[in-house]
């Protein structure tokens, strides 16, 4: 964001014949040839209140999306996430103020940041069970609807969420469980799956294997994921801090 303000300032500085809407499509070669030495007194400023826009964003989407809990969220339902999200906490604990209702959270090994989340919301007094990656599948039978957050929200309303939300929303699709995300605005992508900007990321693996068995690590091949991809087919319902 604050980038794209610098290059729209220099660009309509320098392309005064070109409309805005133009301006702001800068392409790597055009980039190139604008002269970003040239001196623009309103830029300190422009920069200032983008950056300020950009914090008022991220501190408040979480409470705007969790201002339609109470919409989607009702007494006795059963809701099924996993890993720990703040949008999702957020949106969970804001319907536990007007309905009663169970979480069941699931570990999202092998970080199992799921652990964080079920204490956090036990605290608050929201019945929640803590479940194994590999129990969603059983688990999902009971499930009244699937609630989670996401890492980015790409051009086809696919995701790239975090490792393990794959397998809740196929499980999801087979018992007919409707797949709600949650995801600020800046969360959107232009990027489509396939592009090369749109990557995993792996991270040591020493969280699933025991390095002090030498022998089993030299001869297997170890990928520890961040992230899934998530075709928008499995999706039922975005919401977004609109």
């Amino acid at each position: 964001m604050i980038l794209k303000t610098i290059q729209e300032q220099f660009a309509s500085r320098q392309n005064t014949n070109l409309s805005r809407n133009i301006s702001t499509q800068i392409s790597v070669e055009s980039d190139l040839n604008v002269d970003y030495s040239e001196e623009i007194p309103e830029l300190r400023s422009d920069i200032l209140n983008a950056t300020r826009e950009l914090l008022f964003e991220l501190e408040s989407s979480s409470r705007n999306i969790a201002e339609d809990a109470d919409k989607h969220i009702h007494s006795n339902d059963v809701v099924l996430t996993l890993g720990k999200s703040r949008t999702v906490e957020t949106f969970l604990k804001r319907a536990a103020k007007k309905a009663s209702f169970e979480v069941i959270v699931s570990e999202c090994a092998p970080f199992r940041l799921g652990h964080d989340l079920a204490k956090s919301l036990a605290k608050s007094r929201i019945q929640t069970t803590l479940i194994t990656d590999s129990a969603a599948f059983a688990m999902m039978s009971r499930v009244n609807k699937v609630v989670i957050g996401t890492h980015t929200v790409l051009a086809n309303g696919g995701l790239k969420a975090i490792a393990g939300s794959h397998l809740v929303a196929l499980a999801a699709k087979y018992y007919n469980v409707p797949v709600i995300v949650l995801s600020p605005l800046y969360k959107l992508s232009p990027e489509y799956p396939r592009s090369v900007k749109i990557r995993n990321r792996f991270v040591s693996p020493e969280s699933l294997v025991d390095y002090s068995d030498g022998l089993f690590v030299e001869k297997t091949q170890i990928y520890n994921p961040l992230f899934d991809y998530v075709p928008p087919e499995l999706i039922s319902l975005f919401i977004f801090n609109m």
